[in-house]
């Protein structure tokens, strides 16, 4: 879906003051799922959440944790819902076997680095991933889902959304209010400048780190090439910007809605757009996933990597948990 122009910062107007009573039966809602205990399992739960519906940069950041983990000599999963897909779980992902239908994009781009699980119920999936050999589990989302106890939680910030009209769903994005996620993690992850006042909003005390997304080494060669971009993602607009960073040539641009499913007839059109142009079709690897496999070798992909102020912050909220487990000699 495409989110309702008055979600974003300074949306105002009528509907948002007509859906606050719906919104307050939301909030109500999340807040009474929120109090349920969940299981809690015998290793490190690390959760990548936010508080506003669509994308932040959790995927990234759990891609991240999980590289830091294993460079601690630790055998991380990763556990998500598996948004898009059609199987509930636990499964464990297999890129060889499901695709973005059956187990949702951002699975698939989890699954190339890292054991990945999806599962509507997390601690049904939390069990599986420790039956499996999990020694630490690294949620992408999941900080509205009560069924699996963290140890720690990251609250998830988009620089250039924040929180949208501040309101919660449907009146605005967030899925319960900003300190109600708030009051349940240990820091924030602001990603990108703070372009909408985001950390005024949260409590004083809370831990604030921060990071930008940084284009993949392969961007380098777009540097001066007319390029025709698509995307289906929560914010295109960083993805185009992130092109032009790199100096590539924006000849075109295409923008769909988050998680699109693309059909053979999307993509045909989308390249003979960029035929047109006589520009080089490129999308984020995200959408690549999405693509019908017989297409997937004419579109170039531009990953992107977190890249972090501090390091050091990161790895101190990580020592604790890494220090609970026993690394063989």
């Amino acid at each position: 879906m495409r989110a309702p122009a008055f979600w974003g910062g300074g949306g105002g107007g009528i509907a948002p003051l007509l859906l606050s009573p719906i919104s307050a039966i939301y909030a109500g809602a999340t807040a009474r799922r929120m109090a349920r205990p969940g299981w809690r399992a015998p290793v490190p739960v690390i959760c990548c959440g936010n508080a506003t519906a669509g994308g932040a940069g959790k995927t990234t950041v759990a891609r991240d944790l999980g590289a830091r983990l294993a460079d601690r000599g630790i055998a991380a999963h990763f556990l998500l819902r598996g948004y898009g897909g059609r199987l509930k779980g636990p499964v464990r992902v297999d890129p060889d076997v499901h695709d973005s239908t059956a187990v949702g994009d951002e699975a698939l781009l989890l699954a190339e680095v890292r054991p990945t699980w999806i599962s509507a119920d997390r601690g049904a999936g939390g069990r599986a991933a420790v039956a499996a050999g999990a020694q630490a589990i690294v949620m992408d989302d999941g900080l509205q889902n009560p069924t699996l106890e963290k140890d720690l939680s990251l609250l998830v910030i988009d620089g250039t959304y924040g929180f949208g009209n501040g309101r919660v769903i449907p009146a605005g994005p967030l899925r319960e209010p900003v300190a109600a996620a708030a009051a349940r993690c240990h820091a924030a992850v602001l990603i990108g400048p703070d372009e909408c006042g985001a950390l005024s909003q949260l409590p004083p005390g809370l831990p604030v780190l921060r990071a930008r997304l940084a284009a993949g080494p392969e961007a380098q060669m777009l540097a001066g090439q007319p390029v025709f971009a698509f995307c289906g993602i929560a914010n295109p607009g960083k993805f185009f910007a992130t092109l032009q960073e790199v100096g590539a040539v924006l000849a075109g641009r295409e923008a769909f809605a988050d998680h699109y499913p693309y059909d053979a007839g999307d993509v045909k059109e989308l390249l003979a757009q960029a035929e047109a142009l006589r520009a080089l079709p490129v999308t984020t690897k995200k959408d690549f996933v999405r693509l019908p496999p017989q297409f997937r070798s004419r579109v170039t992909v531009v990953t992107v990597q977190l890249a972090w102020e501090e390091p050091a912050k990161i790895e101190s909220l990580l020592d604790p948990l890494a220090a609970r487990i026993p690394i063989p000699a």
